[in-house]
């Protein structure tokens, strides 16, 4: 059944669902932090700074997911033009290793958008303990950084 896609073709598909899912995850989560953040602003417009980067955190699983996506790229020779012809195996090895950040890059994402948007409740209501929202968005990061890390370290070891 592979065999009609080619290597190659399965080998960008993961890299592009890297790429598209981290960054759904990420449009998603910064969309509802940013939606909390708008609510708190047309209250008090002096937090803009604090809501700003509690916004952009649930940002950061796009980037990976698009850092994936380049190092796939490159290993398969499409950056430099020097473009391999992957076997059937090796085009199902780069769509694996891209798996983690396209799925963790998702769904890390959206669930930390939700933390960033409870996390601006937190500065609406106790503006000195924000860092604490920081802090549980940091962890939620975590997971993100486990996927892209996975998944590179996979990438990395395609012979």
């Amino acid at each position: 059944m592979f065999e009609a896609f080619g290597g190659m073709a399965l080998g960008l598909l993961g890299a592009g669902l890297a790429a598209a899912l981290a960054g759904i995850g990420s449009a998603k989560g910064t969309g509802i932090a940013g939606e909390a953040g708008a609510g708190l602003l047309s209250e008090d417009p002096s937090k803009f700074g604090k809501s700003l980067i509690l916004q952009v955190i649930p940002g950061t699983q796009g980037l990976y997911g698009l850092v994936v996506w380049f190092f796939a790229a490159f290993r398969m020779g499409l950056l430099d033009g020097s473009i391999v012809n992957l076997t059937v195996t090796d085009g199902l090895r780069y769509f694996v290793a891209c798996l983690p950040m396209a799925l963790g890059g998702l769904v890390s994402a959206i669930a930390q958008g939700r933390v960033a948007a409870a996390s601006i409740n937190i500065l609406a209501k106790k503006p000195d303990d924000w860092s604490k929202g920081m802090v549980l968005c940091i962890t939620v990061e975590f997971y993100a950084i486990l996927a892209l890390l996975a998944s590179m370290l996979m990438i990395l070891n395609i012979r």
